[in-house]
């Protein structure tokens, strides 16, 4: 039986190297082997595999890297830019799609070409952020009777790609639903609806268990409200977290910056190099800290669920190489979908099993999940 085919697009990245990894590690036993094919314009960094040279913002290389796959997963980027040229692609060749990134906007591109009526499917936000920032608190959720409210914090002190660093810019004026910026600074969910400014920055916080002071920025996305549709939270906030004062400062002047002209280019220049100064002498961490309330056997109980990671990049490369898995085995119905929304959180939390640490902490008792 010839295995399945997997094109993954950006390969020669921090997420895409990753991704295959992860495919290779993931992509046995009884799923059965896959056979995979790597797209990238530095081809020269590829081995052990199909290796082609593709560039997303080239029509026909594209085409051809997609012909003949089963699935097609996309790590290249920036993903505000590319949007959906390939998941087009993609579908166009008969192939599956997943996005480690993607989001509202490719799903409202395909949605609006008519491509989600046939029978492949298109999986977006397969990631960490979007993607896990959904996926642990549906599994946190699963041991509440009826959860009630939601306090995230997520951040770490980790290095920034080029690409990461243009998507960051991007955001601000795109990413989110109906050509919106990826999120809301400041607002939350109160009562079953956003509430804009109803929470504040703050600079010099101490939140456990990030070590020492941090700066918190509260941000409400698509994502975040339709995880609080979701679960019928009453409160929901969620704060990103800063570590690094260069990165920080540069966070605060970019409405100065982008008013004043600076290229989107160079202000990505400048968050690389703060990145890396943030991180002189330092080791790099990733946290995702989740505290929900809500009722357990009648009573009111609160339980925080905890990741610990070296890396986002390789957090983000598992999910999507889990997402890819699912889709071949069945799992995801053709259509669009945000990945979790047909992932199963309690599998991926075993199959992040070696990428991170994922810990259950309540009032009373500690575990891992």
């Amino acid at each position: 039986m010839t295995p399945p085919r997997v094109g993954i697009l950006g390969a020669s990245g921090a997420v895409g190297s990753a991704a295959v990894a992860a495919l290779r590690h993931h992509g046995r036993g009884d799923h059965g082997r896959v056979h995979l094919r790597l797209g990238a314009r530095r081809t020269e960094v590829l081995s052990g595999a199909e290796v082609v040279r593709v560039d997303a913002e080239d029509g026909e290389s594209l085409a051809a890297f997609c012909a003949g796959c089963d699935v097609v997963l996309n790590c290249a980027g920036p993903t505000y830019k590319i949007k959906d040229t390939v998941a087009v692609a993609a579908l166009a060749a008969g192939a599956h799609y997943v996005d480690v990134a993607g989001d509202d906007p490719v799903l409202e591109g395909l949605r609006g070409k008519g491509l989600l009526d046939g029978d492949r499917s298109a999986v977006v936000s397969a990631g960490t952020l979007p993607g896990l920032s959904s996926i642990l608190p549906r599994r946190l959720a699963a041991q509440f009777d009826r959860p009630r409210t939601l306090v995230a914090h997520v951040g770490g002190l980790e290095r920034c790609s080029p690409v990461v660093a243009i998507d960051m810019m991007l955001s601000l004026e795109t990413g989110g639903a109906d050509g919106a910026a990826f999120g809301e600074p400041l607002a939350a969910w109160r009562g079953g609806q956003v509430r804009s400014r109803a929470v504040v920055a703050r600079d010099h916080a101490e939140v456990a268990p990030f070590p020492g002071t941090v700066a918190l920025q509260p941000i409400l996305s698509s994502e975040t409200i339709r995880l609080a549709e979701a679960l019928r939270l009453r409160e929901l906030d969620w704060l990103n977290v800063w570590p690094g004062r260069k990165v920080w400062e540069l966070l605060t002047s970019l409405p100065s910056l982008t008013a004043g002209g600076t290229p989107p280019e160079r202000i990505a220049e400048r968050m690389i190099r703060a990145a890396d100064l943030d991180l002189a002498g330092r080791h790099e961490y990733y946290l995702m800290v989740f505290a929900m309330r809500g009722l357990i056997d009648g009573q009111d109980t609160e339980r925080t669920l905890v990741l610990r990671a070296a890396s986002s990049y390789r957090l983000t490369a598992t999910v999507g190489a889990l997402t890819v898995l699912a889709v071949l085995a069945g799992k995801v119905t053709p259509g669009g979908h945000f990945a979790c929304d047909v992932l199963d959180p309690a599998e991926v939390v075993d199959g992040l099993g070696g990428v991170c640490t994922i810990g259950a902490e309540t009032e009373v008792e500690e575990g891992v999940l």
